[in-house]
């Protein structure tokens, strides 16, 4: 008997499937809850760990550090060996990581183990190029991958929420046992491995490839000093004038890196891809989304929170600003979910110019608009309409712009580029607000000003990305020419 059209997509060699959409939901639905659970924990890991309030801000150094080192090696590695092979191995470190920290009860392991959990960012990109490269067969890769990643922030997002709903109740159902409540998201992670080896079909990587390891010891060199850098320089303040050195250490790094690279057959990031007028400016939007992306919730959050005695705040407590992350969380998945139909309507190159403008918009809204906690509110979700847009659109649009072989690289470079923006952000913003610590409660200026501050880097770094967005070819990110049978279940 003949097979219908519906039944020959599905099995054709190369379509995108809801069986692997609905596998790698999971995966990301985890990658979520392990950003989530954690936060509402973090008073009461202090205390089992004993040590103080601010040394928690070790734990998410590392991890940072970690995933911005290993994310682009582990990245390349899959376009040279099977994503799906490298997606299993990075699950198995972040698994092992997970189940260490539930039994971790010293400071030095739990720093370890926080770090190399930090393995689970490279989920997100090279689950991108795993789609893009089935995707590519049928001629509608950058399309139906816009819908897959998509789905994939909604996970992504949905994961924080439960994790963060999580965390804090199953901490007491267990009756405040840390090692029970911590081996929560290490089951998930380890029951997400599986679905990674039974549900999720290998890429075809490209034969003859060779690891630079040269060009990414330089990389990782360039990288570890300028993100150690920013790390000191928020943990100790300006006045650490060796932090500074080592920031400018490792920009200079990247000149003889850029000159080595340049002269590679297989280079560990190919330059000349990078400055193609449909990449650079995909890369550039990501570090100046990252600003405020991974950079301003931190003082999102305490602003909500400090007392409107001090002129200015929301004066909302611990349920309250749940409720307003809540808020912006689901905003950001409306903006994933709006994207790729915007996409379709308009075009990519579009859809991300509004992205980047929603982003602008939203926190640029705050200068005018912050004393109500309805105008917050309201910022929130327009800001995060375009985040969430952005966060699967940047790296579906990076791997639709790189060649055959480096669509897993070019998904990872702009997370590590988001990861430098947000490391930047993170210090000066923390540098600025604590200035205005010193005037919080007898002269409320200083202290609104460092907020005002925050908001406005946000706003014009999301507006430098929206007009260098207009620098991308009309047509890029585009399918191309498709089979006339070929169709999408995405």
């Amino acid at each position: 008997m003949p097979m219908s059209a519906e039944g020959t997509t599905k099995t054709r060699a190369g379509t995108v499937t809801f069986g692997l959409i609905g596998f790698l939901f999971l995966v990301e639905l985890v990658s979520g809850i392990l950003q989530g659970y954690y936060v509402p924990l973090i008073s009461d890991l202090v205390k089992y760990l004993g040590i103080r309030d601010a040394d928690y801000n070790w734990f998410e150094a590392a991890q940072l550090l970690v995933s911005a080192l290993v994310v682009p090696v582990l990245a390349k590695l899959g376009d040279m060996f099977g994503h799906k092979r490298i997606l299993l191995a990075s699950t198995v470190v972040t698994a092992i990581a997970t189940w260490v920290l539930a039994f971790s009860g010293n400071f030095t392991l739990y720093l370890i183990a926080f770090a190399f959990q930090g393995f689970y960012v490279v989920w997100l990109p090279l689950e991108v190029a795993l789609i893009f490269d089935r995707g590519r067969r049928t001629g509608r890769g950058p399309s139906e991958t816009r819908r897959a990643a998509a789905l994939l922030v909604v996970a992504l997002e949905a994961g924080a929420i439960i994790g963060a709903l999580l965390g804090g109740r199953v901490f007491g159902w267990t009756g405040h046992d840390v090692t029970l409540t911590l081996m929560i998201p290490a089951i998930a992670v380890t029951l997400v491995f599986f679905a990674i080896l039974f549900g999720v079909p290998e890429s075809t990587p490209l034969p003859g490839r060779t690891l630079d390891v040269a060009g990414f010891s330089l990389l990782a060199i360039g990288l570890l000093l300028i993100t150690s850098g920013l790390t000191f320089l928020r943990l100790n303040g300006p006045g650490a004038w060796w932090v500074y050195l080592l920031i400018l250490a490792g920009i200079a790094v990247f000149v003889p890196f850029a000159r080595y690279e340049l002269k590679q057959r297989d280079p560990a990031i190919d330059l000349r891809v990078l400055k193609q007028p449909n990449m650079w400016p995909v890369q550039l939007t990501a570090a100046l989304i990252g600003i405020s992306l991974l950079g301003a919730q931190a003082p999102l959050s305490a602003y909500a929170g400090t007392a409107r005695s001090n002129g200015y705040g929301l004066g909302l407590d611990s349920a309250d600003r749940s409720t307003l992350i809540g808020v912006y969380l689901i905003s950001m998945i409306v903006g994933a979910l709006l994207f790729p139909l915007v996409s379709r309507r308009l075009s990519p190159r579009i859809a991300l110019i509004i992205a980047a403008f929603l982003v602008a918009i939203g926190y640029l809204l705050f200068v005018p608009f912050h004393l109500l906690t309805v105008e917050v509110f309201i910022n929130m979700s327009i800001a995060g309409l375009g985040s969430g847009a952005l966060v699967g659109a940047m790296p579906a649009a990076a791997a639709a712009a790189a060649p055959r072989g480096q669509t897993g690289i070019a998904a990872a470079l702009t997370n590590t580029t988001k990861t430098i923006g947000g490391s930047f952000a993170s210090a000066v913003f923390g540098i600025v607000l604590a200035m205005g610590l010193l005037t919080a409660v007898s002269g409320t200026a200083s202290s609104l000003a460092g907020y005002l501050t925050v908001w406005i880097i946000c706003g014009v770094g999301a507006l430098v990305a929206a007009v260098m967005l207009f620098f991308v070819p009309k047509l890029a990110f585009a399918d191309v020419a498709e089979p006339a049978s070929s169709q999408s279940l995405v």
